[in-house]
């Protein structure tokens, strides 16, 4: 439980959205249970989103032709969802995101304004709110050079264990992440931290 790692309940507590909080949940639980948390989240949404097919689209999204999105998923009001994008795994875009083509997201959860428009990967992770993805960035979310261990967090000085073999990142409100840059698995980064183009961040090596 997130009670456990105070550091953790207070990153998840400056975040806007209640129902996210109100579960009391680590990150790494919220995106492996993230199939199953938008599948409910779906049944309370009001007649302001279109419903179909386990994908809730908001009357004021785009989606254009040629994007991809399984469900379960929540595309929320202003939100673009470009040709040639992939979500899957259970996504939710809280309002104003952008996915551009050739960007993927798997199992993650984007506060208002995030954005990942260019070629990009953002695997089983949290994005604050207006945080920006530049062209060609990844977001890993398993290490395939240790396959059988649980994804390693460093957070505060110390090593959490999450006990599950894919997470990708928290990342903090109005982070920016820069062209090709990768953010190995089980990573925290901070609020309006600026990841430099080509740059590798790797916190649980």
């Amino acid at each position: 439980m997130a009670d456990d790692i105070p550091d953790l309940r207070d990153l998840i507590a400056c975040y806007p959205a209640s129902w996210l909080r109100a579960l009391g949940l680590t990150p790494w639980a919220i995106t492996a249970r993230a199939a199953t948390l938008i599948a409910e989240r779906i049944a309370g949404l009001d007649e302001t989103y279109r419903v179909g097919n386990g994908v809730a689209i908001h009357a004021q999204a785009i989606v254009e032709a040629g994007a991809t999105v399984k469900p379960p998923a929540i595309i929320g009001p202003g939100c673009l969802v470009a040709t040639g994008a992939y979500l899957r795994g259970g996504c939710w875009l809280e309002a104003d995101c952008t996915i551009g083509p050739g960007a993927e997201l798997k199992s993650a959860f984007l506060f208002a304004g995030a954005a990942a428009a260019h070629f990009n990967f953002v695997g089983d992770s949290i994005l604050g709110a207006n945080v920006n993805v530049e062209a060609g960035a990844i977001i890993a979310n398993h290490r395939n050079e240790a396959p059988d261990r649980p994804i390693v967090l460093r957070l505060g000085g110390r090593l959490i264990e999450t006990g599950t073999g894919k997470f990708g990142a928290l990342v903090g409100d109005g982070a920016q992440i820069g062209a090709n840059a990768v953010i190995a698995p089980g990573a925290v980064i901070d609020r309006h931290a600026i990841v430099p183009r080509l740059g590798l961040i790797d916190q649980g090596c």
